[in-house]
């Protein structure tokens, strides 16, 4: 028999449930409900639905079959009128049968004495008598508790001794069936700290634009949740809970149709395993959708399961700072984005769908179900724990996750938790910083101070003096705005730092840089009034003086040496001024003064004459 596609709503007072079931026989169409049971036949097709409420058969049952699309509808009356039915979108949860407690024996004898008598006659005429035999030998104590149970509620072991070709490519753990939970444990906590590299979380940390691009991004729970608030400030309670705010694509409603229903029986020490590992999942999904913007790719399969201790390490957790701290680890151990603000977005987010109800939960997972199952060999992860709790997900109460969700809001996550002592990485990482300005801020000035004995060294500089002088003073001006700029950066960086140190779960904002352009409108002036400057005779002679003044000053001379300096400098500068004046009045113009090199100008004032110049 084959199960056919189904779907169900309901009203006040009908419950509807719409079955697709093309080329069906109906001619043996046949339906049948009672309490909370409904059977559906129509050959080849079967199905049978334990309701979520009862249902009464007073004669307003309707049935219809619509023959083109091949679609059965049939509408129930509900046993009391105005009740709401939760749970009609588990559809795996609806093809439950609820078993009834009984005192009947759990093995039962079936058939005559004389029949059981026949069957062992058979099974010793069969049974091969030569046969290898083997000397038993007593196993030690230490081995007979060696093998582990790992996988939803620790339900599973063995498989990974069938599966040694692709254990590497799905777990970190080399051996798990015989490695306890305390060595595994302890082996992850090793290999995280080996993988830890403090230059790409530094990188990350300082160079976030990528990383603030990737947090802007909005998921489709996001939306939900602020509908979701929405109601709840603008309605009452009742209401709120009978509304359906996460729906399933026909792709998830077949995912539901196609999974065999289960039941799960765990005492209360795995349940809370079983809760805990649903979080480390969830925390490592929501990470990779917020870098993937939604999109999922090929590396969507490996960002999951290996920032999931559960499923990388075949992790139990038995507490919610426990598992948080280590996700916060391997977010800054393993992919390309490590920053702690990934970590407590992820948190966010994942409080945010634990909140929006199993119905958010269980579209998650359906989604990590489908990325495992497109991805060779991740589909083991999926048999192993995706599956379990995809089904035992739609037979949790909405209450439980929204009192989990609560439990992980409370709790706090800090950069110290983590154990890679970040808060002092990151304060010398700033103390390089700022040493590094303050060694180009003291660069820059010294550059300053010596500009006119660079140009009077070189004769390529005094060729081009006065555009050298713009450019100088330009590319100071720059300087001091890249030191400026770099001061605020560091400034912005300590005053993160230290609000991600007060309070771990702030928002995704980036960091400020602000950029000064009134230093480079200033030094724009001041190049152009030196090019007015240099283009007048006697202030040129009058900026020499000044320039050699200064010279004078910073040489190591003794004062009698440095006045008889400056005495030849002035009566150098009185010739230089009367020759100027006799090329200036040059009638033939071939003396001009204007008409100069700036290398004669230079030779005439230093006391060469007009031939020699030439």
């Amino acid at each position: 028999m084959i199960t056919p596609a189904f779907e169900l709503s309901q009203d006040p007072d009908f419950l509807t449930i719409t079955i697709n079931a093309p080329y069906a026989k109906v001619s043996e169409f046949d339906v049948y409900f009672e309490g909370k049971d409904f059977k559906f036949y129509a050959k080849p097709y079967f199905l049978r639905l334990t309701l979520p409420g009862r249902i009464v058969d007073d004669g307003r049952e309707k049935a219809s079959y619509d023959g083109d699309k091949g679609v059965f509808t049939v509408q129930l009356p509900k046993e009391t009128p105005g009740q709401f039915f939760e749970g009609l979108d588990m559809l795996t949860a609806l093809l439950a049968q609820k078993k009834t407690r009984s005192a009947k024996p759990l093995v039962e004898e079936i058939g005559t004495s004389a029949e059981v008598a026949e069957e062992e006659e058979e099974e010793e005429e069969e049974f091969v008598w030569e046969i290898e035999q083997i000397p038993y030998e007593e196993a030690a104590e230490s081995t007979l508790h060696l093998q582990c149970f790992y996988g939803f509620g620790n339900l599973k072991s063995g498989v990974f001794q069938r599966l040694q070709d692709e254990l590497s490519d799905v777990i970190d753990i080399k051996d798990p069936d015989f490695t306890p939970t305390p060595e595994r444990r302890q082996k992850r906590l090793e290999a995280e700290t080996a993988k830890f590299d403090p230059d790409h979380y530094l990188a990350d940390f300082f160079e976030d634009e990528a990383i603030q691009h990737v947090l802007k991004y909005k998921p489709w729970w996001v939306d939900v949740y602020a509908k979701k608030t929405a109601s709840q400030e603008g309605s009452n309670r009742e209401h709120v809970s009978q509304t359906t705010f996460v729906s399933f694509s026909e792709e998830e409603r077949e995912q539901l149709r196609k999974f065999t229903n289960k039941s799960y029986c765990m005492d209360k020490r795995t349940r809370h395993q079983v809760y805990f590992g649903l979080i480390d999942i969830l925390l490592a999904y929501c990470y990779e959708v917020c870098v993937t913007e939604g999109d999922s790719n090929v590396e969507s399969s490996w960002n999951i399961r290996k920032l999931s201790a559960t499923l990388c390490w075949l992790e139990s957790f038995t507490s919610i700072p426990e598992l948080l701290v280590s996700f916060g680890r391997r977010v800054l151990c393993y992919p390309l984005y490590r920053h702690f603000r990934l970590v407590t977005r992820a948190l966010c987010d994942t409080v945010m769908i634990l909140q929006l109800g199993k119905s958010a939960v269980l579209k998650c997972l359906l989604d990590i179900h489908k990325i495992f199952r497109e991805n060779d060999p991740a589909y083991i992860l999926n048999d192993l724990y995706i599956t379990d709790y995809c089904i035992w997900i739609q037979k949790t109460k909405s209450k439980k996750l929204v009192a989990l969700a609560e439990s992980l809001q409370k709790a706090k996550l800090t950069k110290a938790h983590l154990g890679f002592e970040l808060e002092e990485l990151e304060s010398a990482a700033l103390l390089v910083q700022e040493e590094e300005s303050e060694l180009k801020a003291g660069s820059s000035v010294s550059k300053q101070q010596l500009p006119s004995s660079a140009l009077e060294m070189s004769d390529s500089e005094e060729s081009s003096s006065s555009t050298s002088s713009s450019e100088t003073e330009s590319s100071d001006s720059d300087e001091q705005e890249s030191s400026t700029s770099e001061d605020g950066k560091i400034n912005s960086l300590e005053g993160t730092l230290q609000e991600e140190r007060t309070a771990p779960l702030i928002d995704c904002n980036g960091l400020g840089r602000d950029t000064d352009t009134l230093t480079l409108d200033v030094s724009n002036e001041k190049s152009k009034a030196s090019l007015q400057s240099t283009s007048v005779p006697g202030k040129l002679i009058e900026e020499l003086e000044k320039q050699m003044q200064t010279a004078i000053r910073l040489s190591e001379e003794p004062e009698e040496l440095a006045t008889a300096s400056y005495a030849a400098l002035r009566e150098k500068g009185a010739n230089y001024a009367v020759e100027t004046q006799r090329l200036s009045e040059d009638p033939s113009g071939k003396g001009n003064f204007l008409e100069l090199s700036p290398k004669k100008k230079l030779l005439l004032f230093l006391g060469s004459t007009n031939e020699e110049a030439d």
